[in-house]
């Protein structure tokens, strides 16, 4: 995260805080001129913007307990940010993994995109499975947000988000990314996971689309790929 700081001081040392320079790209979105404006008005205001605008979101479900809330009704959002000012002070009140009942979900996902199978952003994509036992997981997930939050992984545009999944005897990282059938963009972001997470070679990750996902109604059984 220092990188990204520094990075955003220097940029914004070089255009003097002359937030003016930034317009809309001709053809831009509503949701890209959005996004410009957010950091324009974040660099005069001396913060240090994020490429992507994050949203962690919460799932807590009761053992042995059978409710007709759905399980997107179940999925709560806990707080946005923006900047890496934002994103610090929200991080620091968030409860460890380690003190966090089972089974419990929480999610890191990009402005926009539900942490779902059906959105629009997930439906044709799919994740990397890694699990891990329960002493170990809170630093591995810590440098996972770390990474996403940095823009740090290979084909970053292609990652919807990542879940830690809190269950009684493991814990499961799980990374999203929007297209399951782009073989060396899958494939980037598993040898990029490896190399930020600086995973020992005893780990085994494993990929599962989200289509195979719903037809299973499993997130983690029945993986297709492992590597």
């Amino acid at each position: 995260m220092e990188l990204v700081a520094d990075k955003k001081e220097q940029e914004t040392n070089n255009s003097g805080n002359n937030t003016t320079n930034i317009q809309p790209l001709p053809g831009a979105s509503d949701r890209e001129i959005e996004d410009r404006e957010r950091i324009a008005l974040d660099l005069k205001a001396g913060l240090h913007p994020l490429k992507h605008k994050f949203v962690f979101w919460y799932t807590r479900r009761t053992p042995g307990v059978r409710t007709q809330t759905s399980y997107e009704d179940n999925i709560k959002k806990i707080i946005e940010f923006s900047t890496v000012e934002s994103f610090w002070v929200c991080y620091c009140h968030l409860a460890r993994p380690s003190t966090m009942p089972s089974p419990t979900d929480l999610h890191l996902f990009k402005e926009g995109i539900r942490p779902l199978w059906e959105d629009s952003a997930n439906c044709n994509g799919g994740k990397w499975i890694i699990r891990f036992k329960k002493s170990v997981s809170g630093r591995f997930w810590e440098d996972l947000v770390l990474a996403l939050v940095g823009d740090q992984l290979d084909y970053g545009d292609n990652i919807c988000g990542a879940v830690l999944s809190i269950r009684f005897n493991e814990d499961i990282l799980s990374v999203w990314n929007r297209n399951a059938k782009d073989h060396e963009a899958v494939m980037a972001l598993r040898d990029a996971i490896k190399r930020h997470l600086k995973l020992p070679p005893s780990y085994v990750m494993e990929y599962k689309p989200h289509d195979a996902s719903l037809r299973d109604n499993s997130s983690y059984r029945n993986t297709w790929l492992r590597g």
